[in-house]
């Protein structure tokens, strides 16, 4: 499950655990040391969090390798790297020293990773972001600016254009409340189980 901050990825990923079973992987951001840090400081731990958090990627992407029942996952290691670490770079809140550095341990641990085979990738414009940010009041990312969510969005595009592992499917959420509007949800879940029932024949999406 791909997508920005405040997409709404980790209630999607349980939604569908819970229906069909599947067994989900979440990004782990409570448990973050210096996710707090960065949101203040972004030029002093880019690196230090995005370290933090390729480390803890490639430990749960190795669990999902071992696992042989149908998993899905809570954004990709790919992510890290295509969006964040790319994106911190343009802004200039990554120096390219540091960003040398972290793409050097990206490609060694790459060679241990097994690609997905299905990438459903959440779209929204930035004030739906802002206001799902605002909803799930999480402290450390109250105050994100328009400006680096627009970014964001921007290497999402620019990375699933050249993306050629596996399919991708687009799923727009503007508008759309899994939580609170069932027909919205059954909406979501019909375009993820048809999404599943072309591209991973075999794969059962139900219970």
């Amino acid at each position: 499950m791909a997508g920005n901050i405040g997409v709404g990825k980790s209630t999607l990923v349980e939604i569908l655990a819970e229906d069909w079973g599947w067994q989900p992987y979440y990004e782990l951001v409570e448990d973050h040391p210096y996710l707090a840090d960065y949101y203040r400081e972004r030029q002093r731990w880019g690196f230090h969090s995005q370290i933090w958090f390729l480390s803890q990627r490639f430990e749960q992407q190795q669990e999902i390798n071992d696992t042989p029942v149908p998993v899905i996952q809570d954004r990709s290691i790919y992510e890290d790297y295509e969006v964040f670490v790319k994106g911190l770079l343009e802004q200039g809140i990554l120096s390219y020293r540091d960003f040398r550095t972290y793409r050097r341990l990206y490609l060694a641990l790459l060679k241990n990773v097994v690609p997905p085979s299905l990438i459903i990738f959440l779209q929204a414009d930035v004030p739906t972001l802002q206001a799902r940010i605002a909803q799930r009041a999480r402290p450390s990312e109250q105050g994100l600016p328009d400006a680096y969510l627009a970014q964001l969005n921007h290497r999402y595009d620019a990375w699933l254009q050249s993306w050629r592992l596996c399919p991708v499917v687009a799923l727009p959420t503007d508008g759309v409340d899994v939580l609170r509007d069932p027909a919205a949800r059954q909406r979501v879940l019909a375009t993820v189980r048809d999404a599943v029932a072309q591209h991973l024949p075999g794969v059962r999406s139900g219970r």
